[in-house]
Order: structure tokens, then C-alpha cells, then sequence
């Protein structure tokens, strides 16, 4: 007699719950791999053993971010005066056409508000690839010489690094302990004469209490602890009427009340004009 030998009966449910089992296998295995690849990729890139000179593999996180529409193509940099545009890029790590991937707008504007020559920044991303920065710069008034060197100032006397005094020459040279602090109000004062205000080389602060001027003729100016509005006004008024600044004086001195003291410069021996007199 002949033994036929039976398979075991497989139901279809059973064949069905068995691919669900594979499927959720396969899907752990490659979770994993994908997982323990990243990693590694990370430490890498972390490590910085990609970043040198001529690396073709600097560039490639802006490329992908180009595959996914993410790469900053449209940037858009608004209220610039002094500084320029990659400057500000520089600051908040963007390059054009690089990765916007895990850029964080607020974070930019934080840090581009630390920057000393920037009052107040806004950023904002506009996806995929757009990016808009809206800045405004803190504006110098002064160059601040000080232990024998010279910072560019804004109106609160706040040195500001972004700038360097070859940049503003035209500024006013202040100098003294306080100058930087006081040079707002003495420079809005030297507004209300324009004249005067182009003829001042520099302005030290005596005492942190008041100013003495020196003008491009070699004219020194002694401003008064208060009043310095009132100086400044008498002065115009005097050169105008009597045009002292252009008599050779060698100073003007406000710093008694009520009393305007005036030096005339030494005209040397040896000059023509007092030979002739003789």
C-alpha cells in the first residue's frame, strides 16, 4: 500500500499575517541601517574630516537642499549703509544658493542683533527658498581716540567694531575720559553752526566736564562746564560781526562766565612783517 504524505494545511489568514511579519521586519532592518548610516555620516561631518580646501563635498549639503527646493536662490537684504551684504550673510552661516535646511530665522535676527553696528534686524523665511532680512545700522557720529586707539562710535558712545576709522574720516576726532558719552550733545550743538561745526579738527573732554574745540586754523576753543549753547551761539555771532577766527588769535576762552577772554598768536621774530615794522 502506498503512504501518500500530506503538507500541512496553511490557511489564508496565516499566509497573510506572515507578510505583515516580513514586511515589519524588513522595515526594522533598514530603520536600522538607515539609522547607524546617518550616524555615521553625522560624526563625519561633525568631525570636520570633510572640510578642506578643495573638498568636493563642502558644497554638497547646498546641493541637496537644491534637489528639495530648500537652497537659499532668493535672498533679499534691505537697510544696508555702511556694511554689505555678505558681511551680514557671514554672521547668520548663509551663503547664496547654499542649504536652508534647519535655518532658524529667529535665531538670525538674535544674533545679527548682537552684532555692535546693528540697532535692529528682521528675518524672515519665506519657503522653500526665499529669505528676507530687514536691518537697521546704528549710525556713527564720532571716532573716539582712546589709549592710543581709535574706535567709531554711535550716538550712546557705543564703540562699534564693524567699522574702522579710515572708513568714516569725515567724522569728528574726540578724545578724554567721557568723550565718547558726551560726544552726542556737543556734536547736535555744532550742528546748529555748520560753519564752525566743519572747522572743528578735534574735541578733547576735560575732566569729563566740559569741552575745549580745535579748529583746522590752529584756534583753541575753551567751552564752559554749562552754557555751552550760549558759547557756542556768542562765537558765531562774534565771528560773524568781527570775524575774530580769522584775526591770527591763538584762543577764545568761554570758561568765565559772563567774560570772553581772547589770546592773540605770537607772530615770531623773524617774521617779515615785524622786521618791516622796525
Amino acid at each position: 500500500m502506498r503512504r501518500t504524505s500530506r503538507r500541512p494545511r496553511v490557511s489564508i489568514a496565516e499566509l497573510l499575517s506572515w507578510g505583515e511579519q516580513g514586511r515589519v521586519r524588513f522595515a526594522a532592518r533598514a530603520g536600522a541601517v538607515l539609522f547607524l548610516g546617518a550616524t555615521i555620516i553625522h560624526a563625519i561631518v561633525i568631525g570636520d574630516y570633510l572640510n578642506y580646501d578643495g573638498s568636493p563635498w563642502l558644497k554638497l549639503p547646498g546641493k541637496m537642499a537644491g534637489v528639495v527646493g530648500m537652497a537659499a536662490e532668493d535672498i533679499t537684504i534691505k537697510g544696508l549703509v555702511h556694511q554689505d551684504a555678505e558681511t551680514v550673510l557671514g554672521a547668520i552661516g548663509v551663503a547664496p544658493g547654499g542649504s536652508l535646511l534647519g535655518f532658524d530665522a529667529a535665531q538670525a535676527r538674535r544674533t545679527l542683533e548682537g552684532l555692535d553696528w546693528v540697532q535692529q534686524a528682521k528675518v524672515q523665511r519665506l519657503f522653500p527658498n526665499q529669505l528676507e532680512i530687514s536691518l537697521t545700522e546704528r549710525v556713527p557720529v564720532a571716532i573716539w581716540q582712546h589709549d592710543n586707539s581709535y574706535s567709531v562710535i554711535d550716538r550712546e558712545g557705543t564703540p562699534m567694531t564693524g567699522f574702522t576709522a579710515a572708513q568714516v574720516v569725515t567724522l569728528p576726532l574726540v578724545t578724554g575720559a567721557g568723550a565718547n558719552t558726551a560726544a552726542a550733545e556737543l556734536i547736535n550743538q555744532l550742528s546748529a553752526n555748520p560753519d564752525l561745526s566743519l572747522q572743528v579738527k578735534a574735541a578733547a573732554r576735560v575732566g569729563n566736564r566740559r569741552w575745549t574745540l580745535y579748529l583746522d586754523s590752529g584756534v583753541t576753543v575753551l567751552l564752559p562746564e554749562t552754557g555751552m549753547k550760549d558759547a557756542l551761539a556768542q562765537l558765531k555771532t562774534m565771528d560773524e560781526t568781527q570775524q575774530i577766527l580769522s584775526k591770527g588769535i591763538r584762543s577764545v576762552d568761554f570758561r568765565v562766565a559772563d567774560r570772553v577772554t581772547v589770546a592773540v598768536a605770537e607772530i615770531p621774530a623773524d617774521d617779515p612783517a615785524v622786521k618791516k615794522k622796525k
